[in-house]
C-alpha cells in the first residue's frame, strides 16, 4: 500500500448535487406516505417534486454550482 491518496473526483459534493438530492428525497418520502395512505393525487404531486429536483440540480450545475463550475469551491477535509 502506498501513502498517497487517489485524486478525489468530487462527484456529488457540490451545491447543485446536494440541493437536487434533498429536493428529490423529500419528494420520494412524501410519495411513499401518500402511497401508504392511498392518495393518488399526492403520489403524482410527489413525482412532480422529484422531477423539479432534477431540473433544479441541472440548472444549478449550468449556473456554475456543479463540480466543475466556476462558483464551486471544493472543501478539503483535515487529515
Amino acid at each position: 500500500m502506498s501513502n498517497t491518496e487517489p485524486a478525489e473526483l468530487g462527484e456529488g459534493h457540490s451545491p447543485a448535487a446536494w440541493t437536487a438530492v434533498v429536493i428529490m428525497l423529500i419528494g420520494f418520502a412524501a410519495g411513499t406516505l401518500f402511497f401508504w395512505f392511498d392518495m393518488a393525487w399526492g403520489v403524482w404531486v410527489s413525482a412532480g417534486i422529484v422531477l423539479i429536483g432534477l431540473v433544479v440540480g441541472f440548472a444549478m450545475g449550468k449556473a456554475g454550482y456543479g463540480v466543475n463550475g466556476p462558483k464551486f469551491v471544493p472543501k478539503h477535509h483535515g487529515e
